[in-house]
């Protein structure tokens, strides 16, 4: 159904539209009835609506909804909607009706007006219909007595739109042949021949495009505009999306690919639909959210912002002695209880899973600049959500790094690791395990130091504690004895030692003594000839290698091979 200015309308059409086929035809008529006698500037009983329309007198009793009115220029935008929604819901054939009954292009030629014309007037209160016309399609359509009271009530505009709209057929070739002459020379686009003409000839502009129009499409092999009756392809939408978003302005871009204006802001709304629906939105799915009052159990709470919580009296947190001042700010902001916590993630998976539903209904072709808008915003506010999580448990990260530091990365790297870490785990975290977040995206953070941080600071104790099988492997990468070691403990081993050589020097390692997964061993010369050295360089390069490993296993033994 439609949406309603009125809330009590929408009631009353939900149920109209859900009663019996035989009734809805009477809905019908005394909706129009009803349209035709109602004042934009007055107001009207709800009792009385109702009784227009279903012929039910309701019994006075007290109520909230006792002497409720309606405004008349809301009543009359809603018997529109009324009258479409009922059309809607059944077949209605236009031959039980025994007067005339005009579809859109008719009722443009018997006034000799565009269709857009017709448009206009119906946007103007024209009551039309949805039935069902001898050809078996079902389309608009407009009674002849609706034609007569509306040309009754707007005899000025349906004058004044005839006298401006109609046009000889030597007055449509003499404007054919000067745009022809125009697009040829000047390389003007349609727009600015249409406005050209118009000035010239005292017709609209739009009159002026119509009639263009029309003539490229009824014939193409004689079309002013030619370029225009071929579609353009994907690669040519592209770059005017491309060129859109870079600055240049729809004038520009219509003179440029020689489009209408209204063509080049349609391929703009279209490409950025394509991009929104090629967006992924992932998001943790609750029951709740398909709950008929979802945006008031879930969006209603004020107080889940971190500014919010702010304003809450608690301890304020100390930070370590040795942090640096940028980041003393980060414990300046309350970490979240768990009731705040769960709420600001059912909000924030809420409103995605929101944005991802009015997406889907999204058609690029036909999209809407306030579609895309409404699923942006709510995009906008799920981030916003996010980054208040996120701003509560920075002090998370930096408690995390902060352990981790001493080999080859800062403080401000690891924070900087951990950051994204803490990112990703807002966007995977399920509020309703029951686990706190704080919980789940330690796991997180940590899991991801242990890929980006040398394995060996996790496992050096055990290399200095017993592992001396890795150490002679180390020095002497050739012999080991399969039946005393285990193969996956080695292969770990040999992962952590190898991780702290260069590039250069892991590889020459690993062809020479086949340490790679296929096993195959390189001799010195050949490993030099791929390398663009010699041998004995890579022989040196081997030798620094091994005294590398040796020192970091056993730091008391590394200069045995000096």
């Amino acid at each position: 159904m439609r949406k309603y200015s009125n809330n009590r309308m929408e009631e009353l059409a939900a149920g109209l539209v859900a009663g019996l086929p035989r009734l809805k035809k009477g809905y019908l008529d005394s909706a129009e009835s009803l349209l035709r006698i109602t004042e934009p500037d007055q107001s009207y009983p709800y009792d009385f609506v109702v009784y227009r329309l279903t012929g039910y007198r309701r019994r006075n009793k007290a109520g909230s909804d006792a002497g409720e009115t309606i405004s008349g220029k809301d009543l009359r935008g809603d018997i529109h909607k009324l009258i479409l929604d009922l059309c809607d819901s059944f077949d209605l054939p236009a031959g039980q009706y025994s007067e005339t009954v005009y579809d859109i292009p008719a009722l443009a030629r018997h006034f000799s007006v565009t269709t857009k014309t017709i448009q206009r007037w119906r946007r103007g209160g024209l009551p039309t219909r949805k039935l069902v016309m001898p050809d078996g399609k079902k389309r608009l359509a407009v009674l002849e007595s609706s034609v007569q009271w509306f040309a009754h009530s707007r005899r000025r505009q349906i004058e004044r739109s005839a006298r401006f709209s109609q046009m000889t057929e030597s007055q449509r070739r003499y404007i054919i042949r000067r745009a022809r002459r125009m697009a040829a020379f000047t390389q003007c686009s349609l727009a600015e021949v249409a406005r050209r003409l118009a000035r010239k000839t005292g017709r609209a502009v739009e009159t002026i495009r119509y009639t263009i129009r029309k003539h490229d499409l009824e014939q193409p092999e004689e079309a002013v505009f030619p370029q225009m009756a071929v579609p353009l392809d994907d690669q040519e939408k592209s770059s005017i999306y491309r060129n859109f978003l870079r600055g240049t302005t729809i004038p520009q871009l219509a003179q440029r690919f020689r489009r209408t204006r209204g063509s080049i802001y349609r391929i703009a709304t279209e490409m950025r639909a394509r991009g929104m629906l090629g967006r992924l939105i992932s998001y943790i799915y609750n029951p709740q959210f398909d709950l008929p009052n979802a945006d008031e159990l879930i969006l209603a709470d004020k107080d889940l912002s971190v500014q919010a919580a702010e304003k809450i009296s608690h301890p304020a947190a100390r930070p370590p002695p040795d942090l640096p001042p940028y980041l003393r700010s980060l414990y300046d902001v309350p970490l979240l209880d768990a009731q705040r916590e769960r709420a600001m993630f059912r909000k924030y998976n809420y409103l995605k899973y929101r944005s991802d539903r009015l997406r889907q209904q999204i058609n690029p072709a036909r999209a809407r600049t306030a579609q895309l808008k409404a699923v942006e915003t709510l995009l906008l506010q799920a981030n916003a959500v996010k980054n208040q999580i996120i701003r509560a448990n920075l002090r998370l990260v930096v408690s995390i790094a902060k352990k981790h530091v001493g080999g080859f990365q800062s403080l401000f790297e690891l924070i900087s690791d951990g950051n994204i870490s803490l990112m990703r785990a807002v966007e995977k975290f399920d509020y309703t395990r029951g686990t706190r977040f704080s919980t789940y995206a330690s796991w997180a953070i940590i899991r991801n130091f242990a890929r980006s941080i040398p394995r060996e600071r996790y496992q050096l104790d055990h290399f200095a504690t017993g592992q001396d099988e890795v150490l002679d492997i180390a020095s002497s990468l050739k012999t080991y004895d399969p039946n005393e070691v285990n193969l996956s403990e080695l292969r770990e081993s040999l992962d952590v030692v190898l991780a702290q050589l260069t590039p250069l020097e892991r590889s020459i390692l690993m062809d020479h003594y086949g340490l790679d997964e296929a096993g195959e061993t390189h001799t010195l010369d050949q490993m030099g000839r791929r390398l663009g050295v010699s041998k004995e360089r890579v022989r040196q390069i081997e030798l620094a290698a091994l005294r590398k490993l040796r020192g970091i296993l056993n730091p008391k033994d590394s200069g045995l091979m000096r």
